[in-house]
């Protein structure tokens, strides 16, 4: 089963201390502005890349909807991985995005 949180309840937590931040979305997108914090695995590199992640720690992750980080979510989760998906993606964040 997938874990997921509310962009709300992600965000007050974010705030308060720096969560591990996985964002699925592709480059361009990631570089037009994203959640402070947030590492860029893009989804199509995924397969490729998500080894460099360590299996000892929770992440979040997070796309521009939701879509893409559950995909992401349930494919870390077959691999063993700790994750939590961040539902609404980055368009539900309220505060600035870094860029």
């Amino acid at each position: 089963m997938i874990k997921s949180i509310s962009m709300s309840t992600f965000q007050k937590k974010h705030l308060e201390k720096k969560l591990n931040l996985i964002d699925v979305r592709e480059r361009d997108e990631y570089d037009s502005g994203h959640i402070p914090g947030a590492q860029n695995l893009p989804l199509s590199d995924f397969q490729s890349i998500y080894q460099t992640l360590n299996q000892e720690k929770d992440y979040y992750i997070v796309c521009q909807s939701g879509s893409r980080s559950l995909m992401a979510s349930q494919f870390l989760t077959a691999k063993g991985y700790h994750v939590i998906n961040v539902e609404g993606g980055t368009s539900a964040w309220t505060e600035n995005l870094e860029q």
